[in-house]
This record gives C-alpha cells, sequence and structure tokens, in this order.
C-alpha cells in the first residue's frame, strides 16, 4: 500500500532494480563521504562531557561559569577553535547528503543517505565513551582523526556523475557511473537518463518564483526548522550536566546510554526506510516525541516546587532546587521519557530532514537551496541551544518541555500536508514531479 501510495504521489512508478549493479564501490564511496558527518558528531558531542570539567578546573581562566559554558570558552583559543569546528561542520551538513544523494541509486538512496545521521549521531556517542577516560585535550585531539581520514578516502573518489554532466564533461561522469556501479550496469542509459533532466542554464533570481523552485525550497527549510524546534541540540548539548543537576549517580554513563539508544534507532530508521518510506518514520517520530516530552514535563512538574521567579534565568540552579524525595520517587519517569525522546527523534526527524533536502531540489537550484537549509538548521540550533537557559527561566522547565511537544505535533501536520514521499524515485522523477504539480 506504501510503494502504491509513493507511485501515485509522484506520478511514475518505481524503476526495476538493475541486477548488474553492484554496491561495493558505492558504499566505498559513501563511507569516505560520511566520515565528515562522523568528526561533526564528535564536535558536537564534545561539549557535553568537556563542560562539567572545565566547570571545576583549578586554572581560574578555564573555568566556564553557566552563561560561558552555553558559549563555550572564555579564552580566544577556545572560541576560535568552535569557530572552526562550526564552519567545517556546516559545510559537511551542506555537502555531504548532496554527494551521497546524487551517488546513489534509488533502491539504496534512502539507507546511505540516513548513515549521514547515524555516523553523526556515532560520533556523538564516541565523544561520550572517550570523555570518560580522556582529559579534554586529549578528546580533541581524537576527534581530529575522522576529519583526517576522510582527507585521504576522499581524495580516491569520483565527482558526481550529476555534476559532471551538468559541465558537459559526459566521458567523466561515465567513468564515474563504472566506478559506483560496476562494470556490468547500463552507464550509458543511467548517463541519459540524467542528462534528459540536467539543466545546461544558470539559476536567475527571477526563477525562485517558480513552483517548481521555490516549493521545495520552502518544505526543505521547514524541514529543517521543525526539526530544531523538537528541541533535540538543547537536550543533547546539555545531556550530562542534565543528567548531572537531575541528581542522577553517574552522569557520564547516562550520557552514554542515552548516546547508544539514539545510535541504535538511527540505524533501525536506515535498514528499514527505503521499505517503509519517509513520511510514515516522520509520523512515527513526531507522535514518539511528543508523547515523551510531555512526560518529560510532566516530571520537571512534579519534583519542581512552584516557581516563585519565573525570570530566573539559570536553568540549572532550577533543576537544583528540586525536592530530593520527589525526585528519587519518580526518577525513572526522567529517564523513560528522555530515553524515548532521543528514540523517536533517531527513527525520524533525526535522519529524514537532510535525507529529504538533498532529494527534493532541482540539479540547478541544488547548491543555493541546500545552503539555505543548512543555515535555518544551525540558525536554529545556536538558537535553541543558546537560549534554553532563558527559555526554561521564562516558561519554567516543565512548560519549555510541554512547549516541545506542542510544537511535535505541529511537525506531524506539517508532515502529512506538505512532505512528499520519494521513496524508490530517481532525483530526476522527483524533480519532474515538482514541475508538474
Amino acid at each position: 500500500m506504501a510503494a502504491e501510495e509513493s507511485r501515485s504521489l509522484l506520478g511514475h512508478p518505481a524503476p526495476d532494480p538493475d541486477p548488474r549493479v553492484r554496491n561495493k564501490k558505492l558504499y566505498l564511496a559513501a563511507f569516505a563521504a560520511v566520515l565528515g558527518p562522523l568528526s561533526f558528531g564528535f564536535v558536537l558531542g564534545y561539549s557535553s562531557p568537556v563542560i562539567p570539567e572545565l566547570r571545576r578546573i583549578d586554572d581560574p581562566k578555564l573555568r566556564l561559569d553557566s552563561d560561558q559554558a552555553s558559549w563555550f570558552g572564555n579564552v580566544w583559543v577556545l572560541y576560535l577553535g568552535r569557530m572552526l569546528t562550526g564552519l567545517a561542520s556546516g559545510v559537511t551538513s551542506l555537502v555531504v547528503p548532496v554527494y551521497i544523494s546524487e551517488i546513489s541509486h534509488p533502491e539504496v538512496r534512502g539507507m546511505l543517505g540516513s548513515c549521514v545521521q547515524l555516523m553523526v549521531v556515532t560520533g556523538i556517542l564516541g565523544a561520550y565513551i572517550a570523555g570518560i577516560a580522556l582529559p579534554w585535550r586529549w578528546l580533541a585531539v581524537l576527534c581530529s582523526f575522522p576529519s583526517c581520514i576522510m582527507l585521504l578516502f576522499m581524495s580516491f573518489m569520483p565527482e558526481t556523475p550529476r555534476f559532471l554532466l551538468s559541465r558537459s564533461r559526459r566521458s567523466e561522469a561515465v567513468a564515474a557511473l563504472r566506478f559506483l556501479r560496476g562494470p556490468l550496469a547500463d552507464h550509458e542509459g543511467e548517463c541519459e537518463q540524467i542528462e534528459a533532466g540536467v539543466q545546461e542554464e544558470g539559476l536567475n533570481v527571477s526563477e525562485f518564483k517558480n513552483p517548481s523552485i521555490y516549493r521545495p525550497l520552502l518544505i526543505g527549510v521547514a524541514l529543517m526548522f521543525f526539526q530544531q524546534l523538537t528541541g533535540i541540540n538543547a537536550v543533547m548539548f546539555y545531556a550530562e550536566t542534565i543528567f548531572e543537576d537531575a541528581n542522577f549517580k553517574d552522569s557520564r554513563l547516562a550520557s552514554v546510554v542515552v548516546g547508544s539508544i539514539q545510535v541504535c534507532f538511527t540505524a533501525v530508521a536506515a535498514l528499514i526506510i527505503d521499505k517503509t518510506g519517509r513520511k510514515v518514520l516522520l509520523y512515527v517520530s513526531g507522535v514518539i516525541m511528543a508523547l515523551s516530552t510531555a512526560l518529560f514535563g510532566l516530571y520537571f512538574k512534579m519534583v519542581l516546587p512552584n516557581p516563585t521567579n519565573s525570570s530566573n534565568p539559570d536553568v540549572w540552579a532550577t533543576l537544583n532546587s528540586a525536592s530530593p524525595g520527589a525526585e528519587s520517587s519518580i526518577s525513572w519517569l526522567a529517564v523513560v521519557s528522555l530515553g524515548c525522546f532521543v528514540a523517536g527523534f533517531a527513527l525520524g526527524w533525526g535522519p529524514i530532514p537532510w535525507l529529504v533536502t538533498s532529494e527534493i531540489f532541482p540539479l540547478k537550484a541544488r547548491g543555493i537551496s541546500s545552503g539555505a537549509c543548512v543555515l535555518t538548521n544551525w540558525a536554529m540550533a545556536f538558537l535553541v541551544t543558546k537560549e534554553f537557559n532563558d527559555l526554561i527561566g521564562f516558561l519554567t522547565s516543565y512548560g519549555t518541555f510541554w512547549l516541545f511537544s506542542a510544537l511535535c505535533c505541529l511537525n506531524i501536520a506539517f508532515t502529512a500536508f506538505y512532505v512528499p514521499e520519494t521513496k524508490g524515485q530517481t532525483l530526476e522523477q522527483i524533480e519532474a514531479y515538482f514541475r508538474r504539480s
């Protein structure tokens, strides 16, 4: 039934798989590319074990208070390092999903595209685990390894056939397809199919009035906007600190457990996404997150006293005011709620926005449209993470999580009305769908 819905939506039957295609070198190229997201995951996870360590450090120049921790530093070296890793992560977020989407064929594009988010959460988990044993300086050194290996591997990988054909480099495109599909596949036939959808002319600003350009752009930007409004980066950025200030005995181990849940369920999503489709997983993910954030808000409502000063900007002072007796009796609710939230996010709203935005843009607008989506994602990630303290001070902790729950419900409605199902379709068929509609 899901397959029939996909075919009728885009107006094309899903192409039959070519039995002559060999995926070994395609998987190798995808692996080389996703080493970038792995490094990016280490960058994201690095903050969680390091912030508590820098708060306790003896050197007053490196010791962080709550506001400085949200910026990650009070010395210029940490600022510079964070800026450079942020720049590299932004480039990775833009390029890698598009690269994997353009080198993959429809039968495995969902799985390989989901591996971008899988490697991000694997990097986060790796930083959590390594942070238990390594001091913050050596942890930073470890985080640099995946990007170095990526540079080595990518020097042997081909450019995408669609890019080469858009530059009239047909012989190189055929060679790239021979590398990616194996020597027996129909390279000429795939080249002709891609060439039919390649637009040689450049993109003019006036073309953004065309629905085939602005509709997928608006869908992509909205997906990134709603992904961050689930609150995932705020929760994961402060995961260890949340557990620590909620009086859990081993906050670092708790963060490792949360990271492990995220890796496992992202892997599940990658394995089933080409069978279930994108929209089904977005629905399931949104429902799980809405329920779990509502329960997490209920937990804080039960354990925290009624605040006398709702403008208190220090979230950790608020959390530390919890009644020890109330917290200990229902601490399981916080653990279950946070675990379910992370699992739900990993099933859908984690990997799928990145995958869909790498699929729906026409070739000539793919660069600028993908850039707009990445900019939206990271602008919202910065805003939500940086203002998390103030949001809790204004709405209280339970009010904040109930707000996230309401926004997850909004995500479900957006998916139902605006997100197309792209399972089993070539990039050219998806582009043709937006042109027709």
